[in-house]
């Protein structure tokens, strides 16, 4: 599958602005964060893209979330990408995050929610004003963004990232695509 197709996929499932904007940002992360480690970055990528198809039908039920997506692209993605799927919400589907590609997918997940937080509360609201320095500090600020697991982000140093480079290599690729995402 390329990207055309799965981003056509998405809108067939998906049908609220902002969560496909924030799919669409976890797989810049993950395509910047595959090019990083000399991983795949069309797998990393796509399974960035399409891990949280399954928004719509699972309405909340986060004990289905990410098995229903598996369940979805069963046959267009790999099985090491239905894993990692699976894997990003290990909390509620039991499934072991032992794979790269899952730690990453949950890393790049959280990035991507507090990299858009840090963003709004920017003057302008854009991403070209959000500094690596200005996210580790709302990162180390639990009253900001609740809703972002820093445990989550954690998942970096699982793949050999200090937090401060995973953070400037996940903006970045956020900053590229700022356009796309209305920031």
């Amino acid at each position: 599958m390329d990207r055309d197709e799965a981003v056509k996929l998405v809108k067939r499932y998906v049908s609220d602005d902002r969560y496909v904007k924030h799919m669409i940002a976890v797989e810049a992360v993950m395509r910047r964060l595959a090019k990083h480690l000399g991983e795949d970055e069309s797998l990393w990528g796509l399974t960035g893209l399409l891990h949280d198809i399954d928004y719509t039908i699972v309405k909340g039920e986060l004990d289905r979330h990410g098995l229903e997506s598996s369940r979805i692209l069963e046959g267009i993605l790999p099985e090491e990408a239905l894993e990692a799927i699976k894997a990003h919400n290990y909390e509620h589907t039991g499934i072991t995050p032992d794979s790269k590609l899952s730690k990453a997918l949950i890393a790049a997940d959280a990035i991507s929610g507090l990299i858009v937080a840090v963003a709004l509360v920017m003057p302008n609201k854009k991403l070209d004003e959000v500094k690596v320095s200005s996210v580790m500090s709302k990162f180390k600020s639990k009253d900001f963004a609740r809703g972002v697991d820093r445990n989550r982000i954690l998942f970096c140093e699982k793949l050999g990232l200090k937090l401060e480079e995973f953070i400037d290599i996940s903006l970045q690729s956020m900053k590229n695509i700022a356009r796309e995402l209305g920031l």
